[in-house]
């Protein structure tokens, strides 16, 4: 059973779950996170994604945070995406998601996990 959790993101790596359309992140996509008082940004890359970048905030377990990552293809996209943080039984980190673009069409939901020790 999944619990709301305050530990800290900093120096976390986490993956997600599920594929999502083609083009966007993907179970090959890493996020490496980083957090300071209230503060969190992360990069990620990784599948259809060369480079991405988010940054936000964090108040207890939830994240708010605008995102802007390069496809493989050249294209940029950008959105935004709210986050509640949950510890896993096994103690790792999951963020349930659900995001939406500002560049283009298309919203949704998806969960990043923190990838094993």
């Amino acid at each position: 059973m999944a619990r709301p959790s305050t530990r800290s993101l900093d120096g976390l790596v986490l993956a997600p779950v599920a594929d999502q359309a083609p083009g966007q992140v993907g179970t090959r996509t890493r996020f490496t996170y980083h957090e300071r008082d209230g503060r969190i940004w992360a990069e990620y890359e990784g599948g259809d994604v060369v480079r991405g970048y988010l940054v936000g905030t964090r108040a207890g377990d939830r994240l708010d945070f605008r995102y802007v990552q390069l496809k493989q293809d050249g294209s940029t996209a950008s959105g935004h995406c709210v986050s509640n943080v949950v510890q896993l039984t096994d103690g790792r980190v999951r963020l349930e998601e659900t995001w939406a673009w500002e560049s283009q069409e298309g919203s949704g939901t998806s969960v990043v996990e923190q990838l094993p020790s």
